[in-house]
């Protein structure tokens, strides 16, 4: 299988390379919701009401074939399963700080006006 990572690497345009590991719907927001810390699936899912199970766990597949996270599997009953940011998807944190600092300036607060 040929990752998202793999595809960027003979992008020339970095904007490009960066929107196809983390461009989407859904991409962007499930590494924000990381940046607060490790979460199990229904965690993000409950933070992300909106996306449905089967999306969730596609985007976080590929965002784990990107290396963007980490995905932790204990070896108990009931299962548990761990979400946390990479280094590279730690990276990003400054680039989502200012995302949503741009949406609280630009659209939330004009929405309160």
């Amino acid at each position: 299988m040929v990752t998202n990572i793999q595809k960027v690497n003979k992008i020339k345009c970095p904007v490009t390379a960066m929107l196809g590991l983390i461009g989407g719907k859904w991409k962007p927001v499930i590494l924000y919701c990381l940046l607060a810390g490790t979460r199990r699936f229904g965690e993000i899912a409950a933070r992300i009401p909106a996306i449905s199970r089967k999306v969730l766990t596609d985007q976080l597949k590929e965002l784990e074939q990107d290396n963007l996270i980490v995905r932790k599997q204990f070896n108990e009953i009931p299962p548990r399963v761990e979400y946390s940011l990479s280094d590279l998807g730690k990276s990003m944190a400054p680039i989502l700080a200012e995302m949503e600092k741009w949406g609280i300036q630009n659209i939330l607060n004009k929405a309160k006006s």
